[in-house]
C-alpha cells in the first residue's frame, strides 16, 4: 500500500518525486510545524509509482506521447486538440483495482463520509524556479468514496489540460518526466480565505507579509472573480510583539464559494453588503496567520507563496498550501529596472497595478476561451478575467486589462511570471477598451494601474547597483505615495527627506477632517457618503487616524532605519475645500498661498482638533508601532512667536522634541525664516528648506500663475542668499540643514551649488535621485555608501 499511498505525516520535502511539491510541502508542515502553531489538515497522496503504472498498464504512456512529441504548443488549436483527446482516453480509462481500493480504504479511515478537497500535486510543481500556478485542477467539498475515484481521475486527466502540456514545454520539461499525484485533504469550511506571501508581490520588498482575504472558499479569490481584502504585515514589529499591520485596504468581495447543496459540491453565492463594507480577518487574525506565514518562511530558508483557510466551525486559521514564492525570489537585486511615464495622455480606465512596468500595443478584447486565437504577439490582452486555460495566450501579450481580480490572482501571477504589466479589477476594461485601439497600460505610478488611449512615451531603464559611487552629501527622497515607498527604497538613498502626508488625506482619506470630527451633525446625504467611504474602521475620525498612520507607517517600514522626515499638512484653503465636505469649513481667500495655511492652522481654534488627529497618527507611528526612524516636520512658520505656540501645541499632543530621540524640523521657506534663523532654531533641530515658497515669497512671485513664471528661478541671487544664511545659522548651532524643493531636482547645477555651501542632505523627486547621486559623485569606482552612511 506504501507504493500506491501515503499519508502526510509520513512524506516530507524528499518525498517530492512521489507525491509532488504540493503534498510533499503538507507533509513537511504536518509533521514539523505542529508545535509551533500552524495547523494543516490531514490527508493522503496517491503516488507517482502509482500514476505511471496506471498510465503503463493502459498503455496511455505510449500513446500520450506520440500525441505531444510534435505537437506545437504555439498552435492554440493543435493544442486545444491534442489536450481534449488525452483527457478523454484518462477519464475513459478506469484506475486499477489495488489503486482504488487503497484510495477507498483511506478515504473510509477519515470518517463518516468526511467532506474532503482533491488536489493536484505535480513532481514538477511548486519547485523554486517555477510556479506551475493552478495548472492542474482542484476539487472542493468532495464527499463519498465513489466521488472521490472520479475527481483523482480527473486530476490526472489535468495534468494534461492545455495550458500544463504548453507549460512544460516552455520551462522546457519533457512531458512524460513530469507525474502526478493526487492530494485528498480533510476540508476546512473556510468563512474567511486567502493567499499570503512573505514577500511584497510587487516590488520585492522583503520585511513585509502580503496577505489577501475574501469570504468563503478560496477558490473564487484565485480565480480572480472577487477583489479581496489587503493587508501589509511588518515582520519585525511582529516579531517584537508591537501592532505590526501597516496597511489595510478593503475589497468589495462581491462573491463567495461556500459548500453546494441538491448534489453540487459547491456554489457561489452574493455577499451581504454589511459583511462586504467590514474587513474579513479582524487585526489579531491577520497578526497570528502573518506569524504562521514567518514560521513557514524560516522553516524553508525562502520566500513562500501560502494559501489558507479560516475554519466556520472552531475559527481555527489553517495552511492548506505553502510553496516557494517563485517570481521576487529570482529577481536581481543588483539591477534596478526603472519604467517611468514621459508624456500626458487621457486616462481610459483604472485598477490595480501589477509589475511595476509599462506596455503599449493594440488592445485584444476576448470574452471566452473560444476567442484566444485572436490575440496576437504585443496585443493588449482585455478579459473579465482570467484563468489557467488562457495561459498559452498570455504570454503573446504586451500587457493585461481585467475586469476582476487582485493581485494575488491567476492573472496577476501570470503577469509577474511573464514579465508583463497587468492591471486588474478594473470593473469595466471590456465595456470601455475596444479591440484594435493603441492603449498605453501603465504600472508604475504606484498602487493604480492606468489606461491610456494611444501610445504614451515612457522611459525604460536598467541600472547597476553595484556601480553606485559614493556622493558628497547625503541624497534623500521626496516621497508623497505610500503605495510607492516599497518600491522607491530600492532606488539608492539615505532616506526620506519630504514625506507629505497631504498625499494620504488627498488620494486615500478623501474627507475633510472637521467634518469626520462633525459627521453627526452633517446633511443626511453627505453624512451617508462619509459613513460608506469610511465602511469598515471604528468611527469617521478613527478612520482618518488609521488610515493617515498606515501611510506614514508605510513609509517608515520601507526605509527604515533610515530617517523618514515627515511633514504635517500644508494645505491651502482652496485645497482643503475640494475635499469632501471641505466646502463647509474653508473661507474663500483672494491669495491662499500666502493664507490660513501651515502653522497658522495648528494655533487656529477652529482646526485645533483636526490637528490633533495628526499628532495621535504620528504618536501611534513612533511610540506604538516603534517606528522611531519618523522625524516631525513643521511648514510655514512665519514668526518667532508662531514657532513657540506651535511646539508648545505639538507638546500638548504629545509630540515633544528630544523625546525618544525625536528631531522636530522646521521648513526654512518664508524670508523670516532665513533673515532670524537663530530665533527659529532655538525650538527646532534644523531646517529643511523649502525652495519652491522661498523663491515665490522673495521674489513677490506666484508660483502658480502663468504670466510670471519665466521669472521663477531658484537661482536668483536673492535666494541664494538667503538660503545661505540659513545654512551658516544651522552650521554655527550644529544643527541639521537640507532642502526639499524642487530646486535641486530640476537644475544639477543649484545641487553643486548647495554641496559647496554645506548642506548635511539633498532631498529629490525620485526620477531624478540617481542622475543627480551620479553627478555629484563624479568618480564611479569609489564603493557604494552603506546603510550607516
Amino acid at each position: 500500500m506504501t507504493e500506491t499511498i501515503r499519508w502526510f505525516r509520513s512524506v516530507g520535502m524528499d518525498d517530492v518525486g512521489e507525491v509532488g511539491g504540493k503534498n510533499a510541502s503538507l507533509g513537511e508542515m504536518l509533521s514539523n510545524l505542529g508545535d509551533l502553531g500552524v495547523t494543516v489538515p490531514d490527508g493522503f497522496a496517491t503516488t507517482a509509482t502509482a500514476f505511471r503504472r496506471y498510465l503503463a498498464d493502459t498503455g496511455l504512456d505510449e500513446r500520450i506521447g506520440k500525441r505531444v512529441a510534435d505537437l506545437d504548443v504555439e498552435d492554440v488549436g493543435a493544442l486545444g486538440t491534442a489536450g481534449q483527446e488525452i483527457r478523454g482516453w484518462i477519464t475513459q480509462s478506469p484506475l486499477p483495482d489495488d489503486l482504488a481500493s487503497a484510495i477507498t480504504d483511506s478515504y473510509n479511515e477519515m470518517g463518516d463520509d468526511p467532506p474532503v478537497a482533491v488536489r493536484s500535486s505535480a513532481t514538477a510543481e511548486d519547485l523554486p524556479d517555477a510556479s506551475f500556478a493552478g495548472q492542474q485542477e482542484t476539487f472542493l467539498n468532495v464527499r463519498g468514496a465513489d466521488a472521490v475515484l472520479l475527481r483523482v481521475l480527473e486530476v490526472f486527466a489535468s495534468l494534461y489540460n492545455d495550458r500544463a502540456i504548453a507549460y512544460r514545454v516552455h520551462r522546457g520539461y519533457s512531458d512524460m518526466e513530469v507525474a502526478i499525484s493526487a492530494g485528498i485533504q480533510r476540508m476546512v469550511q473556510s468563512e474567511a480565505s486567502g493567499v499570503a506571501f512573505t514577500v511584497d508581490t510587487e516590488s520585492g520588498f522583503p520585511d513585509v507579509v502580503f496577505i489577501t482575504s475574501s469570504y468563503g472558499l478560496g477558490e473564487l479569490l484565485v480565480q480572480g472573480a472577487v477583489n479581496p481584502d489587503e493587508f501589509y504585515v511588518h515582520k519585525r514589529n511582529l516579531s517584537e510583539g508591537r501592532p505590526a499591520i501597516i496597511s489595510r485596504t478593503l475589497g468589495s468581495k462581491q462573491q463567495r464559494m461556500v459548500y453546494g447543496s441538491d448534489g453540487a459540491d459547491v456554489a457561489t453565492e452574493e455577499v451581504p453588503d454589511e459583511e462586504r463594507s467590514t474587513f474579513s480577518l479582524a487585526d489579531e487574525e491577520i497578526e497570528e496567520l502573518a506569524r504562521h506565514a514567518l514560521t513557514l518562511e524560516e522553516h524553508y530558508g525562502r520566500p513562500m507563496d501560502i494559501e489558507w483557510g479560516k475554519d466556520a466551525d472552531d475559527g481555527r486559521i489553517y495552511i492548506l498550501q505553502a510553496r516557494p514564492e517563485t517570481v521576487q525570489s529570482r529577481a536581481s537585486g543588483r539591477v534596478l529596472e526603472r519604467f517611468s511615464i514621459e508624456g500626458a495622455g487621457e486616462v481610459i480606465t483604472t485598477g490595480r497595478a501589477v509589475g511595476q512596468k509599462i506596455g503599449t500595443g493594440p488592445v485584444r478584447v476576448v470574452r471566452s476561451v473560444s476567442e484566444m486565437g485572436t490575440v496576437e504577439d504585443g496585443d493588449v490582452l482585455v478579459a473579465d478575467m482570467t484563468d489557467p486555460d488562457w495561459e498559452p495566450v498570455m504570454r503573446r501579450a504586451s500587457a493585461i486589462v481585467t475586469n476582476r481580480g487582485g493581485r494575488t490572482c491567476h492573472a496577476a501571477i501570470i503577469a509577474r511570471e511573464l514579465g508583463i504589466p497587468a492591471v486588474v479589477g478594473t470593473g469595466d476594461g471590456t465595456s470601455v477598451l475596444t479591440s484594435g485601439e493603441t492603449v498605453t497600460v501603465s504600472c508604475a505610478e504606484g498602487d493604480e494601474g492606468r489606461i491610456y488611449r494611444g501610445e504614451v512615451p515612457f522611459e525604460h531603464r536598467e541600472i547597476e547597483l553595484d556601480s553606485m559611487p559614493e556622493p558628497p552629501t547625503k541624497i534623500m527622497m521626496n516621497v508623497a505615495s505610500p503605495a510607492q515607498a516599497f518600491s522607491l527604497s530600492r532606488v539608492p538613498n539615505h532616506g526620506v527627506g519630504l514625506a507629505r502626508v497631504e498625499f494620504v488625506i488627498n488620494n486615500v482619506i478623501g474627507i475633510h477632517p472637521r467634518a469626520l470630527l462633525e459627521h453627526d451633525e452633517l446633511p443626511e446625504e453627505l453624512a451617508e457618503e462619509i459613513s460608506e467611504r469610511t465602511a469598515g474602521y471604528p468611527d469617521p475620525a478613527s478612520f482618518f487616524v488609521d488610515k493617515l498612520t498606515e501611510g506614514i507607517a508605510m513609509l517608515a517600514a520601507a526605509f527604515h532605519p533610515k530617517p523618514v522626515i515627515v511633514r504635517l499638512s500644508d494645505f491651502k484653503t482652496n485645497e482643503y475645500s475640494h475635499l469632501l465636505g471641505g466646502d463647509r469649513y474653508e473661507p474663500v481667500e483672494a491669495n491662499p498661498m500666502i493664507g490660513f495655511r501651515g502653522a497658522a492652522r495648528y494655533r487656529d481654534p477652529s482646526f485645533s482638533e483636526a490637528f490633533g488627529l495628526e499628532c495621535r497618527a504620528i504618536r501611534r507611528v513612533r511610540e506604538e508601532m516603534g517606528f522611531r526612524n519618523v522625524e516631525v516636520m513643521i511648514p510655514f512658520v512665519r514668526t518667532i512667536a508662531e514657532a513657540e505656540e506651535v511646539v508648545e501645541i505639538l507638546r500638548g499632543n504629545g509630540i515633544e522634541r528630544g523625546k525618544d530621540d525625536l528631531r522636530l524640523i522646521m521648513m526654512c521657506e518664508i524670508p523670516s525664516n532665513a533673515l532670524t534663523p537663530e530665533g527659529f532654531l532655538e525650538y527646532f533641530d534644523g531646517f529643511s528648506i523649502g525652495s519652491n515658497d522661498l523663491t515665490q515669497l522673495t521674489l513677490a512671485l506666484d508660483r502658480d500663475s502663468g504670466l510670471v513664471a519665466s521669472l521663477f528661478d531658484e537661482r536668483d541671487p536673492a535666494v541664494k542668499r538667503l538660503i545661505e544664511m540659513a545654512v551658516e545659522a544651522c552650521h554655527a548651532e550644529g544643527k541639521y540643514i537640507g532642502i526639499c524643493g524642487q530646486g535641486p531636482s530640476d537644475h544639477p547645477d543649484l545641487a553643486e551649488w548647495l554641496v559647496e555651501i554645506g548642506l548635511s542632505s539633498i532631498s529629490l523627486n525620485p526620477d531624478t535621485v540617481l542622475e543627480t547621486w551620479l553627478q555629484l559623485a563624479g568618480d564611479p569606482l569609489k564603493p557604494p555608501p552603506g546603510d550607516d552612511v
